[in-house]
Order: structure tokens, then C-alpha cells, then sequence
């Protein structure tokens, strides 16, 4: 007798995520845009935020291309180096994760669909030899550099270059279906500085909600014609100041922004305040399954927001010729591995010196460690655990007294 039995292939796993230039989050939950709450009502929707940590050597300015890297690299502009939207000196030893897609040993088909020609040859750093020389496989910008380019008033020349990456996007996400996209809107953000919080900005935002209905179109068209799953996120890359015109400060409203995604299964940083920029990365390596070399992924500064998170928030104080590290527990069943870099060789060489200094029960939420044979100006500190791996800097007064 012979036994008939089906075997479901997994299906194919696809990303795409989109960051819409410059929606205050209060703004974008007062007007509720019609697609991309969709995206959320299919998934969730939470605030969270940009800039770093203020104060702490993480903060970073409100600034476009500096969210886009923050963004992009899992990591605040201590690390990538991205200072403001023009004369950007990045530093690509923080791989994007469009370059991590490009070092899989496996088939990554890239896409980036922007207004702004940047994106992809500074801030991806596309061909560049120190970048390991990555080639995205379809790119749909330089409409910002078009030789016929013609003005139009309130930079509605902008908006049309928008129209135009939106009906790209789509149309190669349902024909090609790229296995990691990055889609930028920038209309919003220019009429934010132009008319602040307005009737006019409001109009370009529910605008830029119908382009993006049209790339929501595709993902579902691909999930119901093709064994394809896929995550959207939808993000913005910064707030804005009270009247709406500006931003680039560490204000509440500036540091605000919004995170939309269609992924049923969140974890608790999701909806926690924890929730920034930086977890954009690890989820979709997470979700993607992409294998990360350890020295970069030590040098990432968020959380997967999908999947387990075994602890988070981790700090670090001085006490004495020890560092005490603290971090909250969520799931935490098993082992922590504590790892100490004395110096920061990874900023100029993209590998770092790291040294295991403990294992400790994650659930106790602390370490102690001691200094005493690391002498340095800047300690680095990782605390890894089967799901999760938290990082931290320490910058320490080389001329502290200690105890003889």
C-alpha cells in the first residue's frame, strides 16, 4: 500500500520598506492615511523614536539623511558618521543592510526606488571599493539629476518625482518582486518647511498615501498570486517642531516618529518606548534569515521587533575600577555572555577585539565587570544571549582615580 502525502514548499520570504520624509507622528495619527493604516490594521502601528540618546554619546541630530543611516545601518551617528544631507563622509565599515543582503552566500535580488539619487550612491554606497563594491539589481532614481528637470512652485516638481518611484516600485515589486526593496517619498518633508502644520501639508501627506496604496497593491497582489510572504514597514525619518516647520533638535516632537508594518507577530519592543530607527535592521535580518559576521552585528544598536527578545536596555555605570552593566529581562531563560572591547578598532578597520569577561544567568539583569587589566578611554560592552545581543559604550575620564 503506497501513502499519498503533500509537502508545502515554505514560502518565499520578501521585504519592502518605505520611509516617507518628515511626518510628525501626531500629524500622521490625526489624519490616520488610509494605506498606510492599512498596512497597520493588517499588522500594528506604534510610535517610537529617533535621535539617539540624549545627552549620551548616541545622540544624533533630526535630520533627514542621518535617519535614513540610522535606518539603514541599525546604528546612531557616533557610528555610521552621517552629519547632516550634504558633504556626507559615512562610514561604511556600519554595513547597511543592503550590503548585508549583497554578502549573502544565497541569491539577494536588491531594489531601490528614490527621488533623491543620494540614497543609493552615498548613502548605500553603491560601487564604492571600501563598501565591498555592492550593485543593487534595479534602481529607479536620478530623476533629481535629469537634465530637463523643470521647477515647479512649492517643490511640486518633488512630488512628481515621488508619483513616479511610487508607479516604478510597484509596478517592479509586482513583475520582479525584488527580495529587499527600499522605496523613499520626499514631498512631505518640503511641504512641512514651506506651509508647517497646515491644510496644504496635510493634503500631500493623504497625497503620498495613494502612491503608497499603490506599492500595498503589489505586496498583496504577489502574496495572493505567488507562495511569497512578505514585511512592509513604513517609516518616517523624523519629527518636527511645534509649528510644524522645522526640526533637527532633540525636542519631543522631533525625536517622535511612527513605524507602520503588516507583521501580525510583534514582540514587546514594538510597543514598548524602547522602540527606535536602529530596529528597523535586525528585524528584517531577522525575517529575512540573513547571516550577520559577528563584528558587525555587535556594532548594531537595536532590537528585532519580530521574533524573541530576551533582554534590553542595557546601560552602564562606573563604579570604582569596575563597570556595572544593567538590563531589563523579558524572555531571558539561559545564559548571558558578557564581551569587553578595550578601544574602537572597528571604526577604522571593521573588526573588533572582543573578549569574552563573563557568563552570567540572564535573568539576573547584571554584571559586573572589572577594568583593572583594560586600560582605556573607551570601553565597549556587549551582552549576548540566545536571541538577543544589547551593546553599549562606556567613555571613561582616563584620569579617574582608582584605588592602588
Amino acid at each position: 500500500m503506497s501513502v499519498a502525502c503533500c509537502v508545502f514548499a515554505a514560502k518565499e520570504r520578501k521585504t519592502v520598506f518605505i520611509i516617507i520624509d518628515g511626518i510628525a507622528a501626531d500629524n500622521m495619527e490625526r489624519l490616520q492615511p488610509k494605506n498606510m493604516f492599512d498596512i497597520a490594521r493588517k499588522g500594528h502601528y506604534s510610535r517610537a523614536y529617533c535621535g539617539g540618546k540624549v545627552g549620551q554619546y548616541s545622540e544624533t541630530p533630526t535630520i533627514s539623511a542621518i535617519g535614513y543611516a540610522n535606518i539603514l545601518t541599525g546604528t546612531w551617528m557616533n557610528k555610521h558618521n552621517v552629519r547632516g544631507n550634504s558633504d556626507i563622509q559615512e562610514n561604511y565599515n556600519y554595513w547597511t543592510i543592503f550590503r548585508i543582503a549583497e554578502e549573502q552566500k544565497r541569491d539577494v535580488r536588491t531594489a531601490i526606488f528614490s527621488s533623491w539619487t543620494d540614497n543609493r550612491t552615498v548613502l548605500l554606497g553603491e560601487g564604492k571599493p571600501e563598501n565591498g563594491s555592492i550593485k543593487l539589481d534595479y534602481a529607479y532614481d536620478g530623476y533629481d539629476t535629469a537634465p530637463d528637470l523643470k521647477y515647479l512652485k512649492h517643490d511640486l516638481h518633488i512630488y512628481e518625482f515621488d508619483s513616479i518611484v511610487c508607479r516604478e516600485a510597484a509596478r517592479c515589486l509586482r513583475e520582479d518582486a525584488p527580495d529587499l526593496s527600499w522605496v523613499y517619498l520626499w514631498y512631505p518633508d518640503d511641504a512641512y518647511h514651506l506651509f508647517g502644520n497646515s491644510a496644504f501639508s496635510d493634503y500631500y501627506v493623504t497625497k503620498e498615501d495613494e502612491h503608497i496604496g499603490k506599492v500595498w497593491e503589489a505586496v498583496q497582489y504577489r502574496e495572493k498570486n505567488f507562495n511569497e510572504e512578505w514585511l512592509v514597514i513604513v517609516l518616517t525619518d523624523h519629527g518636527r517642531d511645534e509649528q510644524g516647520y522645522n526640526h533637527g533638535g532633540q525636542s519631543d516632537r522631533a525625536r517622535t516618529v511612527w513605524i507602520s508594518t503588516n507583521q501580525k507577530k510583534v514582540n514587546r519592543q514594538f510597543s514598548e518606548p524602547w522602540l527606535s530607527h536602529v530596529d528597523v535592521l535586525p528585524t528584517i535580518c531577522r525575517y529575512m534569515n540573513f547571516e550577520v559576521p559577528r563584528d558587525v552585528a555587535f556594532e548594531q544598536d537595536g532590537i528585532s521587533f519580530i521574533g524573541k527578545r530576551d533582554i534590553y536596555d542595557l546601560t552602564a555605570y562606573n563604579y570604582e575600577e569596575n563597570v556595572i552593566l544593567n538590563w531589563k529581562v523579558d524572555e531571558a531563560k539561559g545564559m548571558a555572555d558578557v564581551y569587553l572591547a578595550p578601544e574602537n578598532k572597528f571604526k577604522e578597520e571593521g573588526r573588533e577585539n572582543w573578549i569574552k569577561v563573563a557568563t552570567v544567568p540572564a535573568r539576573d539583569g547584571q554584571c559586573k565587570v572589572d577594568l583593572t587589566a583594560y586600560k582605556s578611554s573607551l570601553y565597549k560592552f556587549v551582552v549576548a544571549t540566545a536571541n538577543t545581543h544589547l551593546t553599549v559604550w562606556n567613555p571613561v575620564n582616563p584620569n579617574r582615580s582608582v584605588r592602588p
